[in-house]
């Protein structure tokens, strides 16, 4: 485990984009840095 810590806007705004637009949650880790 890497110990980084996000904000909640930073997980709110991660979810939304698999969630509700459809992104692959590999693509959106990767896009973030995560």
């Amino acid at each position: 485990m890497s110990g980084k810590r996000y904000t909640e806007e930073f997980k709110i705004a991660a979810v939304k984009q698999v969630a509700q637009r459809g992104h692959p949650a590999s693509e959106v880790a990767q896009r973030l840095g995560v």
